[in-house]
Order: structure tokens, then sequence, then C-alpha cells
């Protein structure tokens, strides 16, 4: 029996403070039903950074796992881009 394909979403890194987790914020436009009019809708995930090398700026892409904490279900399977450092 084959896996399901897991879910993947591409943000940028909004908070590294935390040991090995970050927080990522995803946004996705779509369309208002009735108006038409695209509406930006921003969600932020805690994703799982097994090294601590995403940084703040950073646009990382993430996978859904399993459940690693109370409220971290993602973990980042790449940064495909870096912030410029200040």
């Amino acid at each position: 029996m084959e896996r399901a394909q897991r879910k993947v979403r591409s943000g940028k890194v909004v908070s590294d403070k935390m040991n090995k987790t970050v927080v990522v914020s995803v946004e996705i436009t779509e369309s208002h039903p009735i108006y038409k009019k695209s509406i930006t809708r921003t969600k932020n995930y805690k994703a799982h950074d097994e090294n601590n090398e995403a940084r703040i700026g950073d646009t990382v892409t993430i996978m859904e796992t399993r459940l690693l904490s109370k409220d971290k279900c993602w973990r980042v399977v790449e940064i495909t881009q870096r912030s410029i450092a200040l």
C-alpha cells in the first residue's frame, strides 16, 4: 500500500527564536466568491528545522509530517532563498 502525497508549502521565515523550530508565514492568493477580487490570506506554520539553519527572511519549502509537538507538524525540506544578511 502506497503512502499518500504529503502537503508541501513555500513561505518566508518570520521567527527563528525557538530551538530547532521556525515559524513560516505562507501567503495564499484566492479569488472572492462573489466580488472576484483577489484576497491574500496569510497563515503561520511551525516547522521543524533540525540543524537551526533557517534565519528570519529566508524563503523555505516545508512538508507535512507526523505530529512533533502540540502544534508542530511540518518540517523544513530546503532553504530556497537566503535573506540578505545585515
